[in-house]
């Protein structure tokens, strides 16, 4: 089984190289890790290390409380950040709280120990799940602690199956899992391993920690003015298709879309969907933008990094990827107290789970579905409300993963 990852591992690097010259995403992900060992300064084989592993921008942010923590009770250690993705590395590659950030290189055996021996690492954390057999093994055969931050399990995987031994043994690699739910602690217990703790997800804390350090911006105060706001966030076009024909049956509300990719085709295509839109990037750089704004129902968010804190400005969100592989981030809008709405597939994430429960989101499937759900919440204003409001709450009663995670270390 060790030969055929092994050989899958290669192949994986070579349909990315050949579609490197074809797309921009995967030739950063091929570039980043070009002569990897040299971006590693030597001094780091004589410091005390401690190694925090993201696959993306998202594990990043969810992250992010338990590294804050860490940084704060370990002042003596340096940081080193390594992302899997694009999307991750090249939005945090200057991250002030790291005293390097790499991509991770390629799961091989020679990889792993050269990485391993260059970056010293004392404490090792990975957030949700990137489980690298390379990697994980020479960790535990040089006894280093590896942590698995807010860990999720479901029965289908293919740890829990019959012909899943090879991934088990990844999993017994892990000093302690720290999972999301009780079922995952009861899942890993079914296959012998006892080394897990349900803490939650400190995914509650970093969008608390947005909410407490929410950025302003000047030119959606004056978009929004006195208008209703729907934000849609992460949006796909299955998405964009259902929310172009929305909004055209309420002229007195305003959208502000962030799509999940803003790449030059994927904003003409929205440019082309929408009617009366405007981007962001326009108005910033307009000499007089008041006009354009006022006149303008959408407003396209063509720009990274913003998403997280324009919920502040909505009176409903829609999240997107509900019609592709899964939902993306619920939690950033539930924390500013909105009704949240969404497509089909988000049964894999406990805290759409929840809110569908709660009666704090509502999950579509067509376009009729979305236009009765929001005609409820336009014009019953307690409806909309207390559907907020549970929102709000729910995710205020779900926060301290991190700091639970930060006393388990320190008690090691």
């Amino acid at each position: 089984m060790l030969f055929l990852y092994n050989i899958s591992i290669r192949i994986y690097f070579f349909l990315i190289w050949i579609a490197s010259f074809f797309k921009p995403k995967a030739k950063k992900w091929i570039a980043g890790r070009f002569n990897w060992e040299s971006k590693i300064p030597v001094e780091f084989k004589n410091t005390k290390n401690a190694w925090f592993h993201f696959a993306s921008l998202g594990e990043f942010e969810q992250g992010k409380p338990l590294l804050e923590k860490f940084i704060k009770h370990f002042p003596d250690y340096k940081i080193i950040l390594t992302f899997f993705s694009p999307s991750g590395y090249e939005i945090r590659k200057n991250s002030p709280l790291a005293h390097l950030v790499l991509y991770l290189p390629l799961d091989t055996l020679s990889n792993a120990l050269k990485f391993i021996d260059l970056i010293n690492p004392k404490i090792v954390f990975v957030t949700k799940y990137e489980y690298w057999y390379h990697f994980f093994t020479v960790l535990k055969k040089r006894e280093i602690p590896l942590y698995m931050v807010s860990a999720i399990f479901r029965p289908k995987q293919i740890f829990f199956k019959l012909y899943g031994g090879f991934n088990r043994k990844i999993l017994r690699c892990v000093t302690h899992f720290f999972v999301q739910n009780q079922s995952s602690v009861s899942l890993l217990k079914s296959i012998g391993i006892n080394n897990s703790t349900c803490v939650g997800d400190t995914r509650f804390d970093s969008v608390i920690n947005t909410l407490k350090n929410v950025e302003s911006f000047a030119i959606i105060d004056d978009f929004c003015a006195d208008n209703h706001i729907l934000i849609a966030g992460s949006t796909w076009p299955s998405d964009e298709v259902l929310l172009a024909q929305l909004i055209i049956n309420y002229p007195n509300w305003k959208l502000i879309i962030a799509p999940h990719e803003i790449g030059h085709s994927r904003i003409k295509e929205i440019e082309k969907r929408f009617l009366n839109c405007i981007k962001y990037t326009t108005i910033a750089s307009a000499a007089s933008p008041y006009q354009a704004l006022n006149n303008s129902q959408t407003l396209i968010i063509d720009t990274i990094g913003m998403l997280s804190s324009l919920y502040q400005y909505g009176n409903i969100a829609y999240i997107g990827g509900g019609f592709g592989v899964g939902i993306h981030n619920t939690l950033e809008a539930a924390a500013f107290g909105l009704p949240v709405l969404f497509g089909p597939n988000y049964k894999k994430f406990a805290e759409a789970n929840d809110l569908v429960k709660i009666k704090a989101a509502f999950s579509i499937s067509n376009q009729t579905e979305l236009n009765n759900v929001f005609e409820k919440l336009n014009t019953d204003t307690n409806f909309c409300k207390q559907a907020g409001s549970k929102a709000k709450i729910y995710v205020e009663r779900h926060i301290g993963a991190s700091q639970q995670i930060i006393d388990y270390v320190c008690s090691q």
